[in-house]
Formats: structure tokens, sequence, C-alpha cells
């Protein structure tokens, strides 16, 4: 089992949205970048667990999901339509994969950007080095389990 941080915004969708979607499962798409694409499209199982993270207003950890289908095209790259349309992907020749999530947990409350940093065990983690914009990233067992202890305080 693998574990990451996968960070939305929660205007666009949160993990109020993934609770309320039907059997609390969502397709995660619209990652337009590639190695958080790469992470996901090689890297990801299923059953590997997300740190659920809001950006943008309030940053933080907000809960837990799962992974719960590997990577598969990202057809809103192929709609014209869609805000994540991508004309240099096509059916035939996908550029951009997503992966389904399932809702597991939402934390009582937020764990703030902020208070991670100076955590002992996160001094390595990719969110808290300095310039780290992925918005899918791998963290390892030890540094999962700190900020989920953390989030069910």
């Amino acid at each position: 089992m693998k574990y990451w941080l996968m960070k939305t915004e929660p205007a666009c969708f949160s993990i109020d949205d993934l609770a309320a979607a039907p059997e609390q499962t969502s397709s995660w798409d619209g990652v337009r970048n590639f190695q958080a694409r790469n992470f996901m499209r090689d890297e990801m199982s299923v059953g590997d667990l997300i740190l659920f993270y809001h950006s943008v207003t309030n940053p933080g950890v907000v809960g837990i999901a799962r992974v719960v289908r590997e990577s598969y095209p990202d057809h809103t790259s192929w709609d014209p339509q869609d805000r994540h349309f991508d004309p240099r992907s096509t059916p035939q020749k996908p550029l951009w994969f997503m992966v389904d999530v399932q809702f597991e947990e939402k934390f009582p409350c937020p764990v703030p950007l902020g208070s991670l940093r100076g955590v002992r065990g996160l001094e390595g983690m990719e969110l808290l080095k300095k310039g780290s914009r992925l918005s899918v990233m791998p963290v390892t067992k030890e540094e999962f389990d700190i900020v989920a202890s953390l989030g069910r305080q």
C-alpha cells in the first residue's frame, strides 16, 4: 500500500462533495501536471490511502480517501466545453489520466498547513518543501499516520 496527498480547491470539489457523491466515490479528474499525472497513472493502486487536502482558502488536510479504481484516461480533456479541455489529448492517444477515490473520513477539525510545519516526523514531507506545488504527491506511511493522528484529535 502507498500513501498520497491530493490537493483540491474546496470551491471546485471538497471532501463534503466526495462524501455526498453516489457511493461516496468520484473520479479525480482535471490533473494537468505531468509529474502528478505520472503518480496517478504509474504508481497509484486500489487500496492506497489519500490525505485529502483543501488548498487556496484555509489550506489544510481535511480527511482521508482511498483509491478504488486505478488510472484510466481522463475524458474531461477531450470535451471542448470542459474547463480541463486539452486539444493535445484524444481518445486514441490520451495524455491525461485520473483515478477514482472513495470517502473514508472527514476530520473533526482540519489540520492547517501552518500547523504541519515544525511537527516532528514531517521535516521531509513534500508538501512542506519550499516551492512544492504538486496537486498529487506521495507521503510516507509515517507522515500519513502523523497527519491522520493530528486530524483525529
